[in-house]
């Protein structure tokens, strides 16, 4: 889906992106992770030749981006930045329509087009489609720039650390909601940040950079208990395990010959919320819609079985 062979950005004598070669697979939610001023901004818009590189090759869907206009290549790739980049002086609806109205879409495509999008990220047509940026709460204006980066059905999406401006319960939400989507929707994902508990929830793969370059490129399972060096090992600090819980649905888990005679949990809680649910009331094993899981069980997941778990 995007293949970036050896690519070199430089603004002057500071090396933005040293020779960094990577595949991003069709359908993946890729997360780049690390420092500020590590290159993981800057390498996004290389992808969608926002700006232009000094050296190296890429490629988005077979096709060298070098052969095709920016703006051609930019209607065909969604991108989403943190501060959402709405039009203040457009409506809802016409700011989720920007590309379909660039690609002469006909008007009643996107009218519809315009309240599946808000549908789909949570949000009602009729309230919201009329109102202006400045009406809009964070999260509310996040999910718009999330419609409109999928409005014109783009394969790839760019997000720049979408959710960094919302605040820490909706960011979640947000977080939750929009993998889900991606999930259905079966885009490929390059999303950008510095926060470690989004990388490791949202992630299929987690890219950490360096000054430039790629330290490490894995599941987020691997990067937390394997880490290839002492740079990725400080940079997690031993964290992670409990977010790596969440990213796990618990009936997975469940001993199905263990009935317990109480309410079960819902049947999407994860090994984290399953967790929180035993630490707050004191029970050793809890009930699941197909068995129940215990105590133990968990230890033993965080300890040694994440691994084994994709």
């Amino acid at each position: 889906m995007i293949k970036i062979n050896n690519v070199t950005k430089k603004y002057g004598d500071f090396t933005a992106v040293d020779k960094l070669s990577l595949t991003v697979n069709k359908a993946e939610f890729l997360v780049i992770l690390g420092p500020s001023g590590c290159g993981k901004s800057t390498l996004l818009r290389l992808i969608n030749k926002m700006i232009d590189r000094n050296g190296g090759e890429i490629q988005v869907n077979g096709e060298d981006i070098d052969t095709v206009k920016g703006e051609e290549l930019r209607k065909k790739i969604g991108y989403v930045i943190q501060s959402t980049g709405l039009f203040p002086h457009m409506d809802v609806k016409k700011n989720i329509a920007t590309v379909p109205n660039l690609l002469n879409w006909e008007e009643k495509k996107i009218s519809k087009r315009v309240d599946e999008m808000l549908t789909l990220v949570g949000l009602q047509p009729e309230k919201y489609k009329d109102k202006k940026p400045s009406e809009l709460s964070g999260g509310e204006a996040q999910r718009i720039g999330v419609a409109r980066a999928i409005a014109s059905d783009p394969d790839i999406l760019l997000m720049d650390e979408p959710f960094g401006a919302v605040d820490p319960i909706n960011r979640l939400r947000l977080q939750k909601e929009f993998r889900k989507i991606q999930r259905e929707l079966k885009k490929t994902v390059v999303f950008v940040t510095h926060d470690i508990d989004e990388a490791l929830l949202l992630a299929d793969r987690i890219c950490v950079m360096n000054k430039g370059e790629i330290v490490q490129l894995d599941t987020p399972e691997n990067i937390v208990l394997h880490p290839k060096n002492d740079f990725v090992s400080d940079f997690f600090k031993g964290e992670g395990i409990l977010t790596i819980l969440s990213r796990k649905p618990a009936v997975d888990y469940a001993n199905e010959s263990v009935i317990l005679e109480e309410e079960p949990l819902d049947k999407n809680a994860t090994l984290r919320e399953v967790l929180t649910d035993m630490l707050t009331t004191g029970k050793e094993q809890v009930a699941l819609v197909n068995g129940s899981i215990s105590w133990d069980s968990i230890l033993k997941i965080a300890g040694s079985d994440l691994n084994d778990s994709e």
